[in-house]
């Protein structure tokens, strides 16, 4: 099979042939279809990511079709279309696994950071974090829900009750969310980086009550802001724009460091809260609510051998909405 390959920090990612994985007990065989491009793959690359190995194969927003089946595996078929996340392995008997939060599993694994990802023809993953998708549809429409979605909606969560929202950095996981935020009648406020009038106008469209840069202040005070940009100096920023007992989500798994800042923006009961990965009972609820809404992804397709590509273009914010790799396509 084809694969992209991170062999070493900092480098681009390799085309190589492998040979095709084997389904182990407990795992599933996937025929890519498609992989989102995510900013966590930038992170690996970056070296920004604790406990990554190499080399490795990126890649936790796959789309594919189940190849074969592992041993003791009852609940998947062959041909069958599932997604699989980041999320990629947990213990299932320490006291978070238990208790239904595996996201906070000291032993977790990571689909495309120390379990080989989607940037290849074929992949292997655990069938317990394998969630089923529609048999029908576009593959790489379907692909930014397994991180950006699950992320967001999960981000969302952690918000509670609040109706008035900001979010901050205007991505895949932002225009997602958003569409959810309009489904379920909550204004949302949208800032960008200082001057990005493009990504200013893609919130608008998606329902926006007003779009502004992070160096502006919204009309009125937040009861919650997502933080989706990996910027610690928006949490400060956020805190301001709050209303008494709302709540900052800082949605990324990685965040440069966060300047000190007065107590003063924090008292009030405002909070400020993380987001560590997903469970699957967010994967459940949020791909039951997605054709409700109907979420409708914007992306920008690429070829396997074009991953390098779509990742500078992620760097630089290239595009609006998500990149994804369309594999089975693009073969010759």
């Amino acid at each position: 099979m084809r694969a992209m390959v991170l062999e070493r920090p900092g480098t681009p990612l390799r085309l190589i042939e492998l040979p095709v994985p084997q389904a182990n007990r407990g795992q599933a065989l996937i025929e890519v279809e498609a992989c989102g491009v995510c900013r966590t793959d930038l992170h690996l690359i970056d070296d920004e990511l604790p406990d990554s190995l190499l080399p490795m194969i990126p890649g936790h927003e796959i789309v594919g079709r189940v190849a074969a089946i592992g041993d003791g595996v009852t609940d998947l078929v062959p041909g069958q279309r599932v997604g699989v996340p980041w999320l990629g392995w947990t213990c299932g008997e320490c006291r978070f696994c238990i208790d239904g939060r595996e996201n906070l599993c000291a032993a977790a694994r990571f689909t495309g950071c120390q379990i080989q990802g989607g940037y290849a023809d074929y992949t292997v993953a655990d069938a317990r974090y394998c969630f089923p998708l529609p048999e029908i549809g576009d593959a790489a429409e379907l692909a930014p829900l397994l991180c950006a979605g699950l992320i967001g909606y999960r981000a969302l969560r952690m918000a509670g009750a609040a109706n008035r929202i900001g979010i901050y950095g205007f991505g895949a996981a932002a225009h997602i969310v958003a569409q959810v935020l309009r489904h379920q009648r909550r204004e949302f406020h949208a800032f960008t980086r200082p001057g990005d009038l493009a990504s200013q106008a893609f919130a608008r469209s998606l329902g926006a009550a007003w779009a502004g840069g992070t160096d502006q202040f919204p009309p009125q005070a937040l009861d919650a802001a997502l933080i989706f940009a990996p910027a610690g100096a928006l949490v400060p920023t956020a805190l301001r724009h709050l209303e008494k007992g709302g709540c900052v989500v800082c949605a990324g798994i990685h965040m440069s460091e966060i300047p000190a800042f007065p107590y003063a923006i924090l008292w009030g009961e405002r909070s400020i809260r993380s987001v560590a990965n997903l469970t699957r009972r967010d994967g459940l609820e949020f791909l039951t609510l997605a054709p409700l809404v109907p979420i409708r992804t914007e992306i920008h397709r690429f070829a396997l051998e074009q991953a390098n590509e779509a990742l500078q273009q992620l760097r630089h914010g290239a595009f609006q909405g998500a990149a994804v790799l369309t594999i089975k396509t693009s073969r010759a």
